[in-house]
């Protein structure tokens, strides 16, 4: 969520709701996958501005949180705890940590 727009076009949030949704559907655990999928019916991604989006998110990762009883995380702390690292147009990125000992994933031309 952290570079969806403040402002975001009609295709940028349609584009957030379908990753979502595609999220949902191709998550690697089944139970988790079809868990996140009634979690969107119950709650619907919320994607007017990147700071609705964002508290929809942590909403929702704290319904999981509650039903594996993990500690609930304090939405309003959201923009404090998350830094992508990413950096704003037009500036070079941040390091990552642990960037200096990154090997490159090498991937089939096949797919």
């Amino acid at each position: 969520m952290a570079k969806f727009p403040d402002k975001p076009t009609e295709e940028d949030s349609s584009a957030l709701k379908s990753y979502i949704h595609l999220f949902a559907r191709l998550y690697p655990c089944g139970d988790c996958a079809r868990h996140f999928q009634q979690l969107l019916q119950k709650y619907p991604p919320q994607v007017a501005t990147r700071s609705t989006a964002a508290a929809w998110a942590c909403h929702v990762h704290n319904e999981v949180n509650k039903r594996l009883k993990k500690e609930i995380f304090d939405c309003s702390k959201i923009g404090d705890f998350y830094d992508c690292g990413c950096a704003e147009d037009g500036e070079p990125a941040k390091p990552k940590k642990g960037e200096d000992g990154f090997t490159p994933l090498e991937l089939d031309k096949e797919g």
